[in-house]
């Protein structure tokens, strides 16, 4: 089984990627798990889909079969900090599925500070004038591609920063 220990602090994480590929978003809840995908060149995140949450074993085997399908070499973990920046036991439970999907996954992971995705996510869909019903059916989702687009802009300002690639 491999380590818990995938899940990485940014410049580690942002070190071992390779130089192009797919990586994925998850926003975790207690209900359903947002779910985005990049391009492989990592310029453009998008929803793939809300997962129904059930079980741990039956969500891990369902992300498992998508991190195949989409060629996934990476995972974003939005990890629901309070505004404040103290960690509540939101946090907790976040760390705790990822570090068990990094028992299941052998893939980098990253946490990633998701304060305010869900508002963002909420005024977009308003925005677009989503019906309630629709923005229930697909918040967890916009607020994923949110965390993911986040985590990609910043992962190529350090690319330009270091002078490296990473998909560019």
């Amino acid at each position: 089984m491999p380590p818990a220990s995938l899940v990485l602090e940014l410049s580690d994480f942002a070190a071992g990627l390779p130089l192009a590929g797919r990586l994925m978003a998850l926003d975790v809840g207690t209900k359903t798990i947002g779910i985005a995908i990049s391009d492989t060149t990592r310029l453009v995140a998008s929803g793939l889909e809300t997962l129904q949450r059930t079980k741990f074993t039956a969500d891990a085997e369902h992300l498992m079969t998508r991190v195949r399908t989409h060629e996934i070499v990476a995972i974003i973990i939005g990890l629901p900090v309070n505004l404040d920046g103290t960690s509540g036991p939101r946090v907790q439970a976040t760390r705790a599925f990822a570090s068990n999907l990094g028992g299941k996954l052998a893939l980098p992971m990253l946490l990633w500070d998701e304060r305010l995705s869900t508002v963002a996510a909420e005024r977009s869909l308003l925005e677009a004038d989503a019906s309630r019903k629709r923005r229930k059916e697909v918040i967890d989702k916009v607020a994923a591609v949110i965390i993911l687009q986040g985590a990609l802009e910043r992962l190529r300002e350090m690319v330009r920063v270091s002078g490296a690639h990473c998909g560019e």
